[in-house]
């Protein structure tokens, strides 16, 4: 079932709502493009790390902002999994439909719906999004008047949208999963004459040469009272710790699929 719950300490009216488009993790079903290097369960356990990640990034940007997170998850039925792996701050929309568009619209749609004062769509590829990012967008869209925030990712599409009004023109006529994706978004921004923010240009985790990356970034020392400083990249604990047992030398380690498997599964 879907879960109202979300910032906690303010009226919904008063929060910005973030939800992360999330896929329950399945092998063979979640980050795909990253098989190889990684197996298909592997690539699902590192699917669940990601959501712990983002999640724990939307509840520290609520330490500094008005923000209410949610996971708007597919497929339908698979709000279990989410109970089992999210906190209980994250409310849950089902929002599985056939068109990728359509699942952003309804879930702007659904945020809205629930009280909040804007909406946003935040991808599910980006654990290490500086949370300073969040809190920005949150505090742009509660300026007045009429606008949007884009962030932009660095293979063309977008790694964060955020509403005040559904605005169906911008998920139409889209060549989603291309990167042409930003580009189109902020053509039809000024085709309805809506004012977009943009954001700093960000990466999502899509493939091998991503993952080598995000294993780069987790790997880069850093201070300890460092880590909760939201201008810096996100600190993704749950990634950063499964990763220490995928990857040796710098090279995937393909033969430790019972203890992914569970984490797969969101034990």
């Amino acid at each position: 079932m879907d879960d109202a719950n979300g910032f906690a300490g303010k009226a919904a009216s008063d929060a910005c709502g973030i939800a992360v488009m999330a896929k329950a993790s399945a092998p063979g079903r979640t980050k795909t493009r990253l098989v190889p290097p990684l197996t298909f369960d592997q690539a699902a356990a590192l699917n669940t790390a990601f959501l712990k990640d983002i999640a724990d990034n939307i509840l520290l940007a609520s330490r500094h902002a008005g923000i209410a997170g949610y996971a708007a998850y597919a497929p339908s039925g698979s709000h279990e999994f989410f109970n089992r792996t999210l906190p209980p701050e994250i409310g849950l929309i089902d929002a599985c439909l056939p068109n990728f568009g359509d699942c952003l619209l309804h879930t702007i749609e659904e945020v809205l719906a629930r009280g909040h004062h804007s909406a946003v769509v935040l991808n599910s590829d980006s654990p290490t999004l500086p949370t300073a990012f969040l809190i920005e967008t949150a505090g742009v869209l509660a300026q007045c008047g009429e606008r949007a925030v884009l962030g932009p990712s660095s293979d063309g599409g977008y790694y964060l949208l955020g509403l005040k009004t559904a605005r169906r023109r911008l998920f139409e006529d889209i060549a989603w999963s291309t990167e042409r994706v930003a580009a189109q978004t902020l053509e039809l921004a000024r085709e309805i004459d809506l004012d977009v923010h943009m954001l700093p240009v960000w990466y999502d985790v899509d493939d091998a040469d991503d993952l080598r990356c995000l294993g780069e970034e987790i790997r880069r020392p850093r201070p300890s009272s460092d880590l909760s400083d939201p201008h810096l990249p996100h600190y993704p604990a749950a990634t950063a710790s499964l990763m220490q047992t995928l990857w040796v030398d710098g090279a995937p380690a393909r033969r430790r699929e019972t203890s992914v498997r569970v984490a797969a599964q969101g034990a």
